[in-house]
């Protein structure tokens, strides 16, 4: 199934007389590499590419014009593995916006896979273990190894044929017209930035247990490591853990200080600052941890609840797709409360089988 070597992209010529061979294509695999691993700012280190005949991988990083690559691309199938991400980075990284999406990873979930990554699915249709060695790899680095260019077209090489594979089962099942809403709710909600909460998002795992000034000082310490993050560009929890910034906040709520024995340098006198300047800050200003205000749901929104759990489950049983491809139970807890939202909420396929 393996082509010839991939063609390697890294200049404005190159990428301008590979566009003309593109525009012969119809369908496109697609699948994009960040460093989120290994910097605080990601960045759109890698574009995989493959044809019928041919593999490419391209380097965002060197300063491409992608104008007639994104108007040519925009006309394809692009054939994609959970796309969410790739078309957030692609959005971002060489503002590219998509036409026709085809997600083997939703086509998976709706034929009703359990196991439904891409190397799973290699494995189901093709009995092809993929390689893992370059999962973590830093793809801002150049040039790329020879395991990271081999894992890199692995992530597209199998992405036609499988969509072949996934399409017969989609329409064997009856179940085309789905994957394709479904597709299209997809690109819709990769074109909208995710707004992160400030007053939520300095409340790591395991902090839940944390009142009072431990959390002044936990989210005087997430300050202070977001800001160094940003200043070094380096990942956060390549400052420091969030564990250990639990363990100091629950140090200092017990009277002494911790800083872990890791942190020294200019660094660690910035922490000993932060940390001071959250001793004196007064009890008026420390955080609390409070519950999102909701509604406690009246008798009659429970009973549609539990009504709508039920028809949920038992048409998904019957299907013999997950209770959660059917309707997420988010959106049935949604529609309990405002019986008129079905429409906004659930795709049209889901209010049907719903009888919504």
């Amino acid at each position: 199934m393996a082509n010839s070597p991939p063609l390697l992209i890294a200049d404005n010529e190159t990428l301008d007389a590979w566009c003309d061979s593109l525009e012969k294509h119809d369908l496109v695999a697609v699948d994009t590499e960040g460093d989120s691993l290994h910097c605080y700012f990601e960045k759109l280190c890698l574009i995989q590419i493959s044809l019928l005949d041919q593999d490419v991988l391209i380097d965002p990083l060197a300063g491409l014009d992608f104008t007639r690559f994104n108007a040519i691309l925009a006309q394809k199938r692009m054939i994609l593995h959970g796309c969410d991400f790739d078309l957030r980075m692609l959005r971002r990284g060489i503002k590219f916006a998509p036409g026709e999406v085809f997600d083997t990873y939703i086509a998976a979930r709706l034929i009703g896979l359990k196991e439904v990554g891409l190397a799973s699915l290699v494995k189901e249709f093709f009995g092809i273990e993929l390689p893992k060695s370059s999962q973590k790899a830093n793809w801002a680095r150049r040039p790329l190894t020879p395991a990271m260019t081999e894992y890199a077209i692995n992530d597209t090489l199998y992405l036609i044929p499988l969509a072949e594979r996934l399409t017969e089962e989609l329409q064997g099942k009856n179940r085309y017209d789905w994957f394709e809403e479904s597709c299209q709710r997809a690109i819709l909600a990769a074109a909208e930035d995710r707004e992160k909460d400030p007053e939520r998002v300095w409340k790591v795992p395991g902090s839940a247990s944390l009142r009072g000034f431990e959390l002044a000082v936990l989210k005087a310490v997430w300050l202070w490591r977001d800001a160094e993050a940003q200043k070094a560009d380096r990942p956060s929890f390549q400052i420091l853990r969030n564990e250990e910034l639990v363990g100091i906040a629950k140090a200092a709520g017990q009277g002494s200080a911790h800083i872990p024995a890791s942190m020294h340098g200019s660094r660690r006198k910035r922490l000993e600052v932060a940390l001071e300047e959250a001793l004196r800050l007064p009890e008026e200003l420390w955080p609390q941890r409070t519950r999102l205000a909701r509604n406690r749901p009246s008798e009659e929104e429970e009973r549609r609840l539990e009504e709508l759990k039920t028809r949920r489950d038992t048409v998904a049983e019957g299907l013999q797709l997950d209770a959660g491809v059917v309707a997420p139970r988010q959106a049935l807890e949604r529609i309990s409360r405002e019986p008129g939202s079905a429409s906004s909420t659930l795709m049209r396929w889901q209010q049907e089988l719903l009888g919504l």
